[in-house]
């Protein structure tokens, strides 16, 4: 039994280095002179005098503001996506209607195409509405990618909860829509917070709408600000990996902040008194 356990953490403590390794090497590399990039010895151990790299990614380059602005289009898809997606994910799991394999399946295809075919038609849509340049463009633009697939996640998530607490409510003289807001939501909190984690991410990392719709320098978000680092005659490695790593910070904290989320409500039900 001791010699299970300890190759189990073994093998955990394996897939964590593996997992965590090229952070870590970022760290090194931002870190590393300039000169001693590519020594034929490559340095394992960051260089702790150099992290002076960190304060002049703030202070030479508007890497605050492209953070500001993919927080905002980062909060505004998720909140967006998963306003916009309970009501439909309840009706495909709970009402019978006609065309609703059809609408199911409308939104499973619309996961087919990929955001470059979408650019040009976007576009030319966003051009006529004089949303370009402008981050509530950004934000419509990543939702339309995210609510067909929260939809399906909350849908899932929906019919598992028992109909008789449904009707219980109802007889209780709760409205539909209550029932929705008050006794299903709560129920399902832990697949929210998971829908939310994948909408957040997805308007934190998107690169092709970013990259398209705004050439404002003052409206760039984060993921366009660091591809601008990669010239053709030179590239700062060292400031590419301290701004890699900066960027990756708010999207790791807001996972660790949700996941307590998750984790209570699935281990909430498990306790009964």
């Amino acid at each position: 039994m001791i010699k299970t356990h300890t190759a189990r953490l073994i093998a955990v403590l394996a897939l964590l280095g593996v997992a965590a390794f090229p952070l870590y090497w970022m760290f090194v590399t931002s870190l590393t002179p300039s000169e001693q990039l590519f020594s034929p010895s490559p340095r394992m151990l960051p260089t702790l005098s150099q992290i002076a790299t960190y304060a002049d990614a703030f202070t030479q380059t508007s890497l605050r503001l492209w953070l500001v602005n993919s927080l905002i289009v980062a909060v505004g898809t998720t909140v967006l996506s998963i306003g916009l997606a309970v009501l439909p994910a309840y009706a495909l799991s709970r009402l019978d209607f006609r065309g609703k394999l059809l609408l199911g399946f409308a939104l499973f295809m619309t996961q087919m195409l990929p955001e470059a075919m979408l650019v040009v038609p976007l576009y030319d849509i966003f051009t006529q509405l004089s949303l370009l340049n402008t981050l509530l463009g950004l934000i419509l633009a990543n939702t339309a990618f995210t609510v067909p697939v929260v939809t399906w996640i909350l849908k899932g998530a929906i019919d598992g909860v028992p109909s008789e607490i449904e009707e219980a409510a109802r007889i209780d003289g709760c409205s539909r829509l209550g029932i929705v807001l008050a006794v299903v939501l709560p129920l399902i909190a832990p697949t929210l917070a998971a829908a939310a984690v994948i909408a957040f991410f997805h308007g934190w990392n998107e690169y092709v709408f970013a990259q398209t719709f705004i050439s404002d320098d003052t409206l760039r978000t984060a993921s366009v600000g660091l591809a601008s680092f990669v010239g053709e005659l030179s590239t700062p490695v060292h400031t590419v990996m301290a701004v890699g790593i900066v960027y990756t910070l708010p999207a790791v904290v807001f996972y660790l902040f949700v996941q307590r989320y998750v984790v209570a409500g699935m281990t909430s039900g498990g306790v009964k008194g």
